[in-house]
């Protein structure tokens, strides 16, 4: 599929609404779950470096392999996150999946996801971004006001909607459209569904305050329509006089 098949129209339409305002859309770009330099990273980071589409990837620090320090260190596009501490489920059987929840006593959790930060800022130096990536986009809101003293200074969850107990010195940027249907068998959503959410969610925050929207990618998990969704998407926005995409620390600092 390219940019320029019937479904792209909405969000073509709503670009050019932006660039008709002389105004560009912030998009970026976070990627979960990434522990070691694998064949699906590449084809992703070999995206991004194709059309100068920054990335956000978020890491397991107990699982990080020394391979994943090789292709982050090959790709000066990418940015690397704390993605909880394992990836391991705590909630009883029944509950939604949840490692950083009130399952488990706080100093436990809050221990880790310090262990976490030293851990990663050892491996990936100053190309780790302080920025939680709670697994399962899930974190208790009792956790949130010790973060910053841990150093963390973001949090970056899925949705938009603003996290209860999250203090004003941590930043929440979110995550707004998941290439993903995870309910409907893992695979990529359709196609017309993505670009016509895309344009909706622009011309939101057109009319509001204009902060960027990020897509979320699982590179581990992606079919080939998801490759061929995003390989469009970034060949329609990269250069468009109506878009931008831009970083982590981009994405934190506002419009």
């Amino acid at each position: 599929m390219t940019a320029t098949a019937p479904c792209w129209q909405p969000l073509l339409a709503e670009l050019g609404t932006w660039a008709a305002a002389d105004r560009r859309a912030a998009l970026w770009l976070r990627d979960d779950d990434a522990v070691a330099d694998t064949p699906a990273l590449q084809h992703l980071t070999a995206l991004c470096a194709a059309h100068g589409v920054p990335v956000l990837l978020a890491s397991i620090p107990a699982r990080a392999e020394a391979s994943l320090v090789r292709r982050v260190t090959a790709t000066p596009l990418a940015t690397v996150a704390v993605h909880g501490w394992a990836h391991a489920n705590h909630a009883p059987p029944g509950q939604k999946a949840q490692e950083l929840g009130t399952h488990r006593p706080p100093e436990c959790v809050l221990d880790e996801l310090g262990r976490a930060l030293e851990r990663l800022g050892v491996l990936f130096g100053p190309r780790l971004a302080p920025v939680l990536v709670p697994p399962w986009n899930r974190i208790a809101g009792e956790l949130l006001p010790a973060l910053p003293r841990l150093g963390y200074r973001a949090v970056s969850t899925f949705g938009g909607t603003p996290l209860p107990g999250c203090p004003p010195t941590l930043a929440q940027v979110d995550t707004h459209l998941d290439l993903i249907d995870w309910k409907g068998g893992r695979r990529c959503h359709d196609h017309a569904w993505l670009a016509g959410t895309l344009a909706a969610q622009l011309a939101a925050a057109r009319a509001a305050d204009g902060a960027a929207l990020g897509v979320l990618t699982h590179h581990l998990v992606h079919d080939a329509a998801a490759w061929d969704f995003l390989a469009a998407l970034f060949a329609l926005t990269a250069h468009h006089p109506g878009a931008r995409w831009v970083g982590i620390h981009g994405a934190t600092a506002g419009p």
